[in-house]
């Protein structure tokens, strides 16, 4: 039974979300188009205008206008138009639900989470917007006085990926804005309907015209190089694989640009010796399948004490086995991967696993529907040098490997480039000692969620350069100064 049959909960009409999408007028800009299609349906929902590097350059020459009169609003003023902006997301949460699961492909239960995950970031960055903080006082040789202050970056550009169209975009645009930033945007060409859909709703709130610019299109390089590139631009934010990220960076340092990286993760999950079995699987259950396993934090990897491997295969192997997959409007708990590219993906890393001794313990039905699903699955047996545990699977599948030694554990849990988020379950102590020597920027103990607008989202190593959410993410957008003072 999927989530909607649980809850009672009605998703809007194919016609509810087809007025929704002709509302946004997504083509709007004339020119070419590119065609926007529902994974769970391989049909096309939409045509999106394609924007280019000349609509790139002329989104970065409106926000750099609007830029000093946004900049001098009174940042209670800024607080008031994100905090509206997040009344305008709830109201429209189930058209923005329907519009997530249309191009996204999630289930209903997952988008309609996101939307609301998405607007809390709108009230953060409210309240953050009136708190720049700085600093005064005498200098420790005397005769002067310092102050701290601080001031807008100026211009960012912000990029943004498919799995979670709504909440990264909110998680960057409303510290940008909060920060006195204007922004330029490039959604995920697989799920820019929703990107445009917050940018309505901002102007709807009083957001001047100008200040938030999305730009949609298929050549990603061709955009993103341009704002790179143009002088106004002071910031990049960018959200992707450590590959792009990588190429970016090289690129951001022609110009010394201003930059945040949040790049890929291979988040293992711990199961130690006094772990409570059931909550670690009902934690395994958010951690790994939460949209399909289609996240950055997803649990990639599960190393599992050998003394409780038995039981928690079992029983998250029950839960997984009882998990449906479908289209959203099924009511199915788990929806399709987001192309076919992405489904051949997975199924190729699981395949070399199980050419290579590993066994395919529990899966669910598969889909009845059209569409890129993959069944959830939990694989055991799986070599700890494993492809399926080496590379990040974005993909709904449990790979299982035992462990006895704490220090053989730690050494496999650090042998990656990445370095993102990690889940350990065990007595608090145990799960402490073990967290406090992983390498990632989070670490969910005794929880399977580690995201939360006021907490600072970022990695280590090669996932990534900053933070995001929390006091840490306005931060991001803000310049630190200091004035002398003779005295």
């Amino acid at each position: 039974m999927g989530d909607l049959e649980r809850t009672g909960v009605t998703t809007a009409s194919t016609d509810d979300v087809t007025a929704y999408i002709e509302m946004l007028n997504p083509a709007a800009a004339g020119g070419g188009v590119f065609a926007v299609e529902n994974p769970a349906t391989t049909k096309t929902i939409a045509h999106v205008a394609d924007g280019t590097a000349v609509e790139a350059a002329a989104a970065a020459h409106t926000a750099a206008a609007r830029f000093p009169a946004w900049a001098a609003l009174p940042p209670r003023t800024r607080g008031e138009l994100l905090s509206r902006t997040r009344e305008l997301m709830l109201r429209d949460a189930e058209q923005l639900t329907a519009l997530i699961c249309a191009e996204n492909g999630k289930s209903h239960a997952d988008a309609r989470a996101e939307v609301e995950y998405a607007a809390e970031f709108f009230r953060w960055y409210a309240e953050e917007a009136v708190r720049s903080g700085g600093d005064y006082g005498p200098s420790p040789a005397g005769g002067t006085r310092t102050i701290v202050t601080h001031k807008p970056v100026g211009v960012a550009a912000l990029v943004t990926p498919w799995n979670f169209p709504a909440a990264m975009a909110a998680r960057k645009i409303a510290p940008a804005l909060a920060a006195g930033c204007t922004v330029v945007l490039k959604p995920a060409a697989e799920t820019p309907l929703t990107a445009l859909a917050i940018a309505r709703l901002l102007e709807e709130a009083g957001v001047p015209a100008g200040v938030v610019n999305v730009v949609a299109g298929l050549d990603a390089a061709g955009i993103v190089t341009t704002w790179l590139r143009h002088p106004d631009v002071r910031k990049l934010s960018f959200t992707g694989s450590t590959g792009v990220g990588r190429t970016l960076l090289r690129q951001a340092a022609d110009r010394v640009l201003n930059t945040s990286m949040e790049l890929g993760g291979n988040a293992p999950f711990i199961v130690t010796a006094t772990a409570d079995v059931a909550a670690a699987v009902d934690g395994a259950m958010i951690a790994k399948f939460r949209n399909g396993g289609q996240a950055c934090t997803a649990a990639n990897r599960f190393y599992v004490h050998e003394s409780v491997a038995e039981q928690f295969t079992a029983d998250l192997g029950a839960r997984v086995e009882a998990l449906t997959v479908g289209p959203a409007q099924s009511g199915a708990d788990v929806g399709p991967l987001i192309s076919k590219r992405a489904l051949a993906g997975v199924t190729d890393l699981v395949e070399q696993a199980l050419a290579a001794g590993a066994r395919l313990a529990y899966r669910s039905r598969p889909a009845t529907a059209e569409g890129y699903f993959y069944s959830p699955a939990v694989v055991t047996d799986v070599p700890a040098d494993s492809p399926l545990v080496r590379e990040e699977i974005f993909g709904p599948v449990a790979a299982i490997v035992t462990w006895s030694d704490p220090e053989q554990l730690l050494a496999m849990v650090n042998d990656t480039e990445y370095g993102l988020a990690a889940y350990v379950y065990g007595e608090l102590g145990d799960a402490l000692r073990l967290a406090e020597r992983i390498d990632a920027g989070m670490v969910g103990i005794n929880r399977g969620l580690v995201s939360d607008p006021a907490a600072p989202f970022g990695g280590v190593k090669q996932s990534g350069i900053g933070r995001e959410g929390a006091r840490a993410g306005i931060e991001e957008y803000l310049e630190t100064r200091y004035f002398t003072i003779a005295w």
